[in-house]
């Protein structure tokens, strides 16, 4: 199928390609928001850790210990 579609679009003029390239892209579109199977790129898969050591902040020594401020709240 694809070799006879390239086929027939080798035989259009540049504007001809151009064209059919943008209705191409519109089928594309169509059945990608109706649902439909679209061959696309492969999604990577988010892998676990790959972040790590990325975000270190300096935590102070005290840093679970409660606040002054709440200390009305906690009694």
């Amino acid at each position: 199928m694809e070799s006879a579609i390239l086929e027939q679009l080798q035989k259009l003029p540049e504007s001809g390609q151009q064209e059919a390239l943008r209705y191409i892209e519109a089928l594309v579109m169509e059945y990608s928001r109706s649902g439909k199977n679209v061959a696309s790129s492969p999604v990577k898969k988010r892998q676990a850790g790959m972040m790590k050591g990325t975000f270190v902040l300096p935590l102070a020594d005290d840093f679970n210990a409660p606040l002054e401020d709440f200390q009305e709240y906690m009694a």
